[in-house]
């Protein structure tokens, strides 16, 4: 008996032949999904004729083959599966997937290096976006708004390499954080209250940390009459709650290297749009000059993320994107620094691969020629337990000084 795997193939290219018959056209059947699924189910049947197929295997035949023709491919498996939040393709072979925060090689594969490549053709089309030898990076999303990177040779050596972020189908609750011992209650109610207050909050973490999803939830709490603008790299917010909501998304150069639109671009423009906050996905580059700068000037409120090993590191780093955009002195843009932003909140991932807020800290200022952090909450570890760490955030002896916001939002002193 044929193997199912073989008997997909075979079923495949019989497909494809009468789409050919039946259009005059090769590649991408140029017919409805009916149709397509009609073709597929008569070539099942003709195929079951020769083989004993169980019910079971018809029905994962009929997926494999109409997921290689108009899906992609055995990647649509692993998109399904809502235990899996992050796919990587590094080639035919070697398919690996994050689970419970853990990564672990995939039963599935590419059948060869052209259904690979077309699988990396077909998502740029869905974005209308163009990756090629020429163009070998692309960074885009799926229609979910699942984040997608991809990489072609000769940049990519050993064969085009896929990344793929799954993202919920229903956005992340602070519920549903506290559920998972992400963060504690108090912290969640203060950190609430601060951006009721309009507080300016900056969330920083390593990769995989939770940094979108934390801002995502943040957003619950936005009162529903502002004005909010979202603006992103690849648009990845999903902001709840929010009517009066305009995203924004960066836009790389064309082929001619012309008409980029950066996040300094979107930045500077959104000030003419009458914002009451400014959510700017993930600073990287000097656009930092810009989201700062915005933030001191009458927009409270406004939230961001960035990479960074510890809520201190973020400030370093911070300094440093601001004077790859402008020339001044350390001082002043420490200053600046200082002046816009109200709390950072570090994120981080532990041994045991949850995602916790590790810090949540105050800016209080310059002191010394350094950015002042002052801890108001600190993750403590009490132990571990069948292979999870134990533990959760502690208020520190620490008052939150920057209250004036909290007061004159009548939710009093934290």
């Amino acid at each position: 008996m044929m193997e199912n795997a073989d008997l997909t193939v075979t079923i495949r290219k019989k497909v494809y032949e009468r789409i050919e018959r039946l259009t005059g056209e090769s590649g991408d059947p140029n017919v409805s999904d009916d149709v397509l699924k009609k073709m597929i189910d008569e070539e099942i049947y003709e195929a079951g004729r020769e083989h004993m197929l169980t019910l079971v295997q018809r029905e994962r035949i009929k997926k494999g083959v109409f997921f290689s023709i108009r899906g992609l491919d055995v990647l649509e498996s692993l998109l399904s599966d809502d235990s899996v939040t992050e796919i990587m393709v590094n080639g035919v072979n070697d398919i690996f997937i994050e689970r419970k925060g853990r990564i672990e090689r995939a039963d599935v594969r590419f059948e060869n290096i052209k259904r690979l490549e077309d699988t990396a053709q077909r998502i740029a089309s869905r974005s209308d976006k163009l990756v090629n030898t020429k163009n070998p990076i692309l960074d885009t999303r799926l229609p979910d708004g699942s984040r997608v990177n991809i990489v072609l040779p000769p940049v990519a050596v050993g064969g085009p390499a896929i990344t793929i972020r799954k993202f919920y189908d229903k956005p992340l609750t602070i519920d549903a954080l506290l559920a998972m011992n992400s963060v504690t209650k108090e912290a969640a109610d203060f950190l609430k209250d601060c951006v009721i207050a309009g507080c300016n909050i900056f969330i920083s973490g390593g990769t995989g940390s939770g940094k979108t999803t934390f801002l995502n939830i943040l957003s619950e709490f936005i009162p529903a009459t502002e004005r909010v603008i979202t603006i992103e790299d690849s648009a990845e917010l999903k902001l709840q709650n929010v009517a009066n909501l305009i995203s924004l998304e960066a836009r790389g150069a064309n082929t001619e290297n012309e008409n980029a639109v950066r996040i300094r671009d979107l930045i500077k423009t959104s000030l003419r749009m009458r914002p009451d906050r400014i959510v700017v996905g993930e600073v990287r580059s000097d656009e930092a000059i810009d989201m700062l700068q915005a933030m001191n000037t009458g927009h409270d409120g406004s939230l961001s993320t960035g990479h960074a090993n510890s809520a201190q590191d973020m400030m370093t780093r911070l300094e440093t994107m601001v004077l790859m955009g402008m020339d001044m002195p350390v001082s002043a843009v420490r200053e600046q620094i200082a002046a816009a932003l109200d709390l950072v909140v570090h994120l981080g991932r532990l041994r045991d691969k949850s995602r916790r807020v590790l810090e949540i800290s105050e800016v209080s200022g310059v002191e010394d020629g350094c950015i002042k952090l002052t801890p108001l909450y600190k993750f403590v570890e009490e132990g571990e337990k069948d292979g999870s760490v134990i533990g959760g955030l502690k208020r520190t002896d620490a008052r939150f000084q920057a209250c004036k916001k909290l007061e004159a939002a009548g939710l009093g002193r934290k």
